[in-house]
Order: C-alpha cells, then sequence, then structure tokens
C-alpha cells in the first residue's frame, strides 16, 4: 500500500483586492442606462479604490474611469454640436438624428466596454490596454 504525502503548502493565491468593487462599478455604469446618476458614483468609488486594489484590478479600475470621462467628453462634444446645429438654423431632423445616433452609439460603446471589462474580471483577467478608446485591447466579434 503507497502513502501519498499531502503538502501543507498552497500555490501563491491571486491577490484580489478591490475586485469585488470592480464588479460594483460594471453594474453601477450598466446601472446608468436608467439612471444616469450611478455612474458618476461608480468613477468616484473607481478613483477612490484605484490604488489600493491588486494590480490586475487596478487595469480594470483604470478602465473604468476612462470610460466615464471619455463618455463624459463625448456627450460634451455632441451637446455642442446638438447646439451649433440649433444655432445654424439646421432643419429639427438633423438634430434628432444626431441626438439618436449619438445616444445609440454611446450605449453600445459602453455596454460593450463593460461586457468586455466583467468578462475579464471574472476570468481574474487584467484589460490589456486601460487607456485603449475601445475595448481595453481585447478583439471583440459578434460570431460565436
Amino acid at each position: 500500500m503507497s502513502t501519498v504525502s499531502y503538502s501543507n503548502t498552497q500555490p501563491d493565491a491571486l491577490d484580489t483586492r478591490g475586485r469585488g468593487l470592480a464588479a460594483i462599478v460594471y453594474v453601477l455604469y450598466l446601472g446608468s442606462v436608467m439612471a444616469v446618476i450611478t455612474a458618476p458614483i461608480g468613477v468616484l468609488i473607481a478613483h477612490w479604490r484605484r490604488r489600493h486594489a491588486a494590480d490586475w484590478v487596478a487595469s480594470h479600475l483604470q478602465f473604468q474611469i476612462r470610460t466615464f470621462w471619455l463618455g463624459a467628453l463625448g456627450g460634451a462634444a455632441a451637446l455642442g454640436a446638438w447646439n451649433l446645429l440649433g444655432l445654424i438654423g439646421a432643419p429639427a431632423w438633423a438634430s434628432w438624428v444626431l441626438g439618436y445616433g449619438f445616444f445609440t452609439a454611446c450605449l453600445a460603446w459602453t455596454m460593450g466596454r463593460c461586457g468586455v471589462g466583467i468578462h475579464r474580471l471574472l476570468h481574474d483577467r487584467a484589460i490589456d490596454a486601460p487607456r485603449s478608446l475601445l475595448f481595453g485591447g481585447a478583439r471583440v466579434s459578434l460570431e460565436g
């Protein structure tokens, strides 16, 4: 009969400091579709905890911070363009097309970034390029 020896040492555990808060921020960003106030709460949490999180989680928090500020910048630019259309006397349909087009694009962009982030967070993976304009360096495809 052979005996099996079990060691008391375990492999290095993954440092997950801040992982739960990163998940909460993604949920707050998704919730901002219904209640806009949740996105600023999310970015405040991300700013507040970024320096106290594990390195791989900090990449998610950086990605979330960038998502908020790029969205705010895009919203300000769209609002400026919308007002400019009114000032130059453009037809009303042009403002509607700009507004709905921008809103739809912003919604798809935000949902895509949150989807990529949640997927990577659930698989304990960092965001490859948290400062990217699109999806953090992930290749996104609609094919299964």
